[in-house]
């Protein structure tokens, strides 16, 4: 795959899950997909993602990921630094919407084979939204 089909191929899953269309998913990412920072009790394979940005979505129904920089290499992989943002309106880690506005910052990096991601990894700011929403007290 070309840098530019595998860019494409990851603001497509972007796009999907601003727009709530998560079930597009199934379509970019592989049933075996190695996940090496997977969240908590995450699934395998698409609907690992689809769960985990369905909660997201839950808990910031606002939510928008704004991608910053986005790199591609000659091979199958693609890097991007993003910033999360959403408003805290339902449950997230136990604690119930505080009407918070939530901003953290993330990157991660995605393989892709034959136009569907194989392997990921990837950090974010957790702590930040923890600390945002009232959770963790700012260190």
């Amino acid at each position: 795959m070309s840098k530019e089909e595998i860019i494409y191929i990851q603001k497509r899953f972007i796009a999907a899950v601003n727009n709530n269309e998560l079930d597009q998913l199934n379509d970019m990412v592989s049933p075996n997909v190695i996940d090496n920072d997977p969240v908590s009790g995450q699934v395998p394979g698409p609907q690992g993602y689809i769960r985990f940005f369905r909660s997201l979505r839950c808990a910031f129904p606002d939510m928008n990921i704004d991608v910053e920089q986005i790199v591609a290499d000659e091979e199958d992989s693609v890097g991007f630094v993003y910033t999360l943002s959403g408003t805290h309106y339902g449950d997230y880690s136990g604690v119930s919407g505080t009407g918070n506005h939530v901003q953290i910052k993330g990157m991660q990096i995605s393989r892709f084979v034959q136009g569907k991601m194989t392997e990921r990894w990837g950090s974010w700011d957790e702590n930040s939204i923890l600390q945002q929403i009232g959770l963790l007290a700012a260190s």
